[in-house]
């Protein structure tokens, strides 16, 4: 009896973190997604049919996408337990033999996937926490000149806190979303008790004869229903933190019956009550009781807000480590916790962004415009890598691809089409932020393969065996050298050998490597050679959620090559000035960009924890 309690109860945890992180962007979207449908711009009015047919659309979208691709099949394809768009990328580029032509692609609709996650984790915050807010101004409506200074008060301490990290916070996440989702769930069962005719929704032929009676109407109607699966994204991409069972168990105990219920009960209400479709989710509950409600609705939003963020940092890690983007400073909050990261300049990026978000959009509805394109485009990214895993790594046959993915792919594209005529209305706003993201991250990698191109090139006719035969007098301790690619003559070595005309007794080169899986375990990390001439060559490989531990590293090659542990080791690091030329490789522009992204990367020595007082710079001015 001992033994079964203590192994259910860290699965209840999980379950319980689940709801705090994972559901929190997707949990509170009642807020905004049912009533919008309902806002002037859509053309529809309030009548028995369209809200039995809007119903059935959201509840119906809610069994085909989180359940049916994320909950039942996604879950499946995990990448060293890590989900998301760079894990699975990599685990697409490391599993399955594609062609170059095919590799560029995958490559290409990672990034699309990845730069439309930035803009999502901008939005989210937004329109969360302002459709909250709104809720005030069912008290009164005076409290509609307060909602953007509130919303601005609470975003501004919410991006504060974060160097802070969520591992104290967090453990209180879990128990108020789950106060927040059997609120959801009894609210919508007391209406569906007053109105149970609205259980009529359940049919899909609602939603088919909606389309039938609207045809002018149906792609905007699908941008709506888009708000409401918003979040979905998530129950993949924190795979990792939580583990396959605890998220589908929270969704198909608590998250969905509580959405379905509640949805449910916004639409019953509205039958009885046609004129209440704004602010609908406050109007669910008794005057005395709103406060109450905006105050938990609030404290969800944050949760929700909170997961994108703390989404947007993992995510940036990941990206820095795969080389898409240059070496930023990166704090781990948490030491128990490898997940729990918090990168500054994201942060703050982040949050100027949002408060312009806010300040210029001014309300969730006008918010909703700029919504849901985002999270559709990452969802469609998700699906043509899931049918590449699915076809080569499952092996299902074309029938089974087609029958999942093909009518999954069907339905996005279709919220995707009726996402498209938000661009006018501020669903340009996530293409062009995503669109910059997407040009940042390519000019990056881009700009460092044409980097390593110039280096190779440097260095081509110098021989190590030509260096070292030039009687070059000895000194006593350890130079460490760091390479961009392996058995590559640093450099930095040809530099010190250049200026310095001396060379240490022990010389060590040590290239860091980053491998297609989130975790390397510690034992398979480090590889390490010695050349016929002496100089030992040390590999470094982690994973791209792994931070490399140079000195452990070198601590560990120091025992077991027997170099002198008590000698000084010096570290040679290059600081590169990147010039811009008009030679081929890449446009002038983009090598500009390039030498501006370098120039403000975090130096080797702060992000690699090396001591200052063993570092030596040597300066270069590399042309590209």
């Amino acid at each position: 009896m001992t033994k079964t309690n203590a192994t259910r109860q860290p699965s209840r945890l999980l379950i319980l973190g689940a709801l705090g992180v994972v559901y929190g962007d997707l949990g509170t979207s009642p807020l905004y997604a049912f009533e919008e449908a309902f806002n002037p711009p859509h053309l529809l009015t309030v009548t028995p049919a369209n809200i039995y047919g809007i119903l059935s659309l959201i509840l119906w979208a809610l069994v085909l996408i989180p359940t049916l691709k994320y909950a039942t099949f996604a879950l499946r394809a995990d990448n060293g337990g890590e989900g998301g768009i760079f894990p699975l990328m990599a685990l697409v580029l490391s599993r399955i033999r594609l062609s170059s032509h095919w590799r560029r692609w995958v490559i290409i609709f990672g990034l699309v996937g990845a730069a439309m996650f930035y803009g999502d984790s901008t939005i989210t915050p937004a329109i969360s926490v302002l459709s909250a807010v709104e809720g005030l101004e069912v008290l009164s409506p005076q409290f509609g000149n307060w909602t953007v200074p509130l919303t601005v008060v609470i975003l501004v301490a919410l991006f504060g806190f974060q160097h802070r990290g969520t591992t104290q916070v967090g453990q209180v996440f879990g128990p108020i979303m789950f106060v927040w989702f059997m609120t959801l769930g009894i609210l919508g069962a007391i209406h569906i008790f007053e109105q149970p005719t609205i259980l009529k929704a359940f049919n899909p032929w609602w939603g088919v004869e909606l389309f039938r009676t609207h045809p002018p109407q149906v792609l905007l109607l699908l941008g709506v229903v888009i708000l409401a699966l918003t979040g979905a994204e998530a129950m993949y991409a924190d795979m990792g933190h939580f583990g396959v069972e605890p998220i589908r168990l929270a969704w198909y105990r608590l998250v969905f019956p509580a959405l379905a219920l509640n949805y449910l009960g916004q639409g019953a209400f509205i039958l009885k009550h046609p004129t209440a479709t704004h602010n609908l989710f406050f109007q669910l509950v008794p005057a005395w009781s709103v406060l109450p409600l905006v105050l938990l609705s609030t404290l969800a939003t944050v949760i929700a807000s909170q997961a994108v963020i703390s989404g947007a940092f993992s995510m940036t890690a990941a990206a820095i480590k795969l080389g898409y983007l240059p070496r930023l400073r990166i704090d781990v909050t948490d030491d128990h916790h490898r997940g729990q990261i918090y990168i500054p300049v994201i942060n703050w990026l982040l949050l100027v962004t949002v408060l312009l978000l806010v300040i210029t959009f001014r309300s969730s509805s006008e918010l909703a415009g700029a919504y849901g394109l985002a999270v559709n485009l990452t969802m469609v990214v998700t699906t043509l890598c899931l049918m590449l895993v699915g076809r080569y790594l499952w092996r299902w046959s074309i029938w089974q691809i087609s029958l999942v993915w093909v009518s999954i792919l069907v339905i996005e594209i279709a919220f995707l089409m009726g996402n498209a005529l938000k661009i006018p209305h501020g669903g340009w706003y996530p293409l062009v932020f995503g669109g910059i993201i997407y040009m940042l991250l390519v000019t990056w990698r881009q700009g460092q393969v044409l980097l390593r191109r110039q280096l190779l090139q440097a260095n081509a006719h110098f021989s190590l065996k030509e260096l070292l035969n030039q009687g070059i007098a000895r000194v006593p301790g350890i130079a460490v050298f760091f390479s961009p690619l392996p058995h590559m003559i640093p450099l930095t070595f040809i530099q010190n050998l250049q200026h310095n005309h001396v060379l240490h007794q022990q010389i060590i080169f040590i290239h860091l490597a980053t491998a297609n899986l989130p975790h390397v375990p510690l034992s398979e990390q480090l590889g390490y050679t010695v050349t016929d001439v002496g100089i030992y060559e040390i590999i470094l490989t982690s994973g791209f959620r792994d931070r490399p531990d140079v000195l452990l590293a070198l601590e560990t090659c120091q025992s077991a090559l027997n170099l002198p542990l008590n000698e000084p080791m010096s570290f040679f690091l290059g600081r590169r000035t990147i010039i811009p030329t008009h030679a081929p490789g890449m446009s002038y522009w983009q090598k500009v960009v390039f030498a501006w992204l370098y120039r403000n990367a975090e130096d080797a020595m702060t992000y690699f924890r090396l001591p200052p007082e063993q570092v030596v710079e040597l300066g270069i001015q590399v042309e590209i």
